[in-house]
């Protein structure tokens, strides 16, 4: 069952199939503590980050969405990820059953806008072809997170804790109106 992963274009950013030979790269990202401090709170190690980088593969292949490589035009180079997968957290059915949206970008990618141009993107291209309600959740403290959330249409759900502490789970019914 080979499932293709479509390429989106943007003004400043390609979304693409993560390549195999850019994991160093993928695994670099993960193992910065800026990238992980609001995610998990500490930097992967290469084998989480090689796991991590498989599932997205296989799961393309399982439901017909998942995280896209997102790359600099300016720089051709990886410089983070963004999409939609089932993370099956058990944070309860009204969270767990509906795809998730996430978002990562390298330190240097951040503060320019590239990561609500890719994350705009990735959920113009959800609402047409998969649709419906999306989720996602995010350290409470991560005010560059929520304002791309905010600008996608994401309204607070609830608060939870997870692992690493506190979240904030947020849904996005529907694509905001203009």
């Amino acid at each position: 069952m080979g499932r293709h992963v479509p390429t989106i274009n943007t003004a400043r950013v390609t979304l693409r199939a993560m390549r195999p030979g850019e994991f160093d790269r993928f695994a670099e990202i993960w193992a910065m503590p800026e990238v992980a401090i609001y995610i998990g709170g500490k930097p992967r190690a290469r084998s989480e980050s090689w796991r991590a980088f498989l599932v997205n593969a296989g799961h393309w292949q399982m439901t017909g969405f998942g995280q896209w490589g997102i790359e600099e035009h300016a720089t051709q180079r990886l410089v983070g990820q963004v999409g939609f997968f089932y993370g099956a957290r058990g944070l309860g059915e009204d969270f767990d059953s509906i795809p998730e949206a996430g978002w990562v970008l390298a330190p240097e990618a951040q503060g320019r806008g590239l990561g609500l141009e890719a994350a705009q993107a990735a959920h113009d291209w959800f609402d047409r072809v998969v649709t419906g309600p999306v989720v996602c959740m995010m350290d409470p403290d991560h005010e560059a997170s929520a304002r791309i959330a905010e600008q996608l249409g994401y309204v607070d759900m609830r608060e939870a804790d997870d692992d690493d502490g506190p979240i904030q789970l947020k849904l996005r019914k529907s694509p905001p109106q203009a």
